[in-house]
């Protein structure tokens, strides 16, 4: 007998149990049909679909805001450098500057800066067979990079530059080319006001018909050959209306246009598409506020749906908890049973959450089930953008709230008598 004395004490430290866990799992994984495994179900499931609903409501708003911005940087680009004019208008024309080397090479040295792309904008009106139309004519050099606009392009093609002279090639809006009813290869009248009061009268080629889904724009925009507005306002070929930068990283777009600000001539200027178009990005920041609002309520339907159903799980197993104390068990290990339960329950909610999240946000991603009226969202299908914080910030927000949250049923296991806990039914 004494052979297999020294071994008792490691059997029995190996076989330790953490008590409060194991009761935990054995109530929740019970597969016995009972009341208790319906509410645990339904506990699961509404910490489900609440942080399914949070995950989209972020990805879904991020994807908005992104297909909207996107849309006006690759219009504009990300920052415009040009004449300084304190109070100008958006869509005024520019006081020309002339190309300036030392600027170029500013410009290209900082690594966060992508392409930088010479531009000016002339007003017009375009004579069709039945009505005219007022446009904002953008002008760029051959080497414009249209890749940034192809998503937009919608019939023929982006127009080309000839080698003497300027094009006669123009791209229009689908909005200007119906009302002008016009098509790809049409020719028409486009008309120049000039300072003094005069026209001047160009035939032109309709290109390419592109829509960007922004009612403003497509109102306004078009698109023709930089030299013909350089003609127009008897500039020579150096003087431009100013520069579109386009940066790798929109979110840096504040700090860059500081850094580039400061290096510029005394009698230049730069502004980011925010300072320009203000009204846009202050709408589209709007969204946050409606996406806090959604995270509250989803949050407070959570940890509702859990304190409800711990109530509940600690009132059914009253006799349990009565026994547990009679047997010598302290109330911290008593709550730590429910605390162990009601992680379990938010653990498996954030898990199926987050599966029904991914899963509905690829088939947007891949299928575009979710469609939207152009007119008032500005894009025709729903964007999903996933960042990595939003799972870090629902999952962990929710998993840390509900955890504090539940400690407010065990306050009850605390009042409970083991004596009348076991005469309870």
């Amino acid at each position: 007998m004494w052979l297999f004395w020294p071994s008792i004490p490691l059997i029995t430290k190996s076989c330790r149990l953490n008590v409060a866990a194991f009761i935990a799992k054995r109530i929740a994984f019970n597969r016995e049909r009972s009341f208790t495994r319906f509410i645990i179900r339904l506990a699961v499931a509404a910490t489900a679909i609440s942080v399914c609903a949070m995950i989209l409501t972020l990805a879904f708003t991020n994807g908005y805001q992104f297909a909207i911005s996107q849309k006006v940087f690759s219009l504009w680009g990300h920052i415009r450098v040009q004449h300084f004019q304190g109070n100008r208008a958006a869509i005024a024309e520019e006081i020309p500057i002339s190309r300036n080397d030392t600027v170029l090479r500013m410009l290209h040295s900082n690594k966060d800066v992508k392409t930088v792309q010479a531009f000016a904008t002339k007003s017009a009106l375009i004579r069709g067979s039945e009505s005219i139309e007022g446009v904002l004519l953008k002008g760029v050099e051959p080497g414009y990079d249209f890749s940034n606009l192809d998503g937009f392009l919608k019939n023929g093609r982006w127009l080309h530059f000839s080698d003497s002279g300027y094009s006669n090639e123009i791209n229009l809006s689908v909005y200007t080319a119906n009302q002008l009813k016009l098509k790809t290869g049409d020719k028409m009248l486009i008309y120049f006001i000039q300072p003094g009061g005069t026209t001047r009268v160009r035939p032109m080629t309709v290109a390419g018909i592109f829509k960007t889904g922004i009612e403003d724009y497509d109102k306004l925009i078009a698109f023709g050959d930089l030299k013909l507005i350089q003609r127009l306002n008897n500039w020579d070929k150096e003087q431009i209306g100013g520069y579109e930068i386009f940066i790798r990283n929109y979110h840096k777009a504040d700090t860059i246009n500081s850094l580039i600000f400061n290096q510029l001539p005394s009698a230049w200027g730069s502004r980011t598409m925010q300072e320009i178009y203000p009204n846009i990005f202050d709408w589209l920041n709007l969204q946050d506020i409606t996406v806090l609002i959604v995270l509250i309520i989803m949050i407070v339907i959570a940890t509702l749906n859990l304190v409800t159903c711990l109530i509940i799980l600690v009132l059914e197993r009253t006799r349990m908890i009565g026994i547990l104390k009679a047997i010598g068990s302290p109330n911290a290990s008593v709550q730590q049973i429910f605390l162990y339960h009601g992680s379990i329950i938010t653990l498996s909610g954030l898990l199926l959450g987050n599966i029904a999240a991914l899963l509905i946000c690829w088939l947007q991603q891949k299928y575009g089930l979710i469609s939207l009226p152009e007119e008032s969202y500005f894009i025709s299908k729903a964007v999903v953008k996933l960042e990595w914080w939003h799972f870090l910030l629902v999952n962990g927000g929710t998993f840390l709230i509900c955890f504090l949250v539940l400690l407010i049923p065990t306050v009850i296991i605390k009042k409970i008598q083991p004596v009348r806990a076991i005469q309870f039914r």
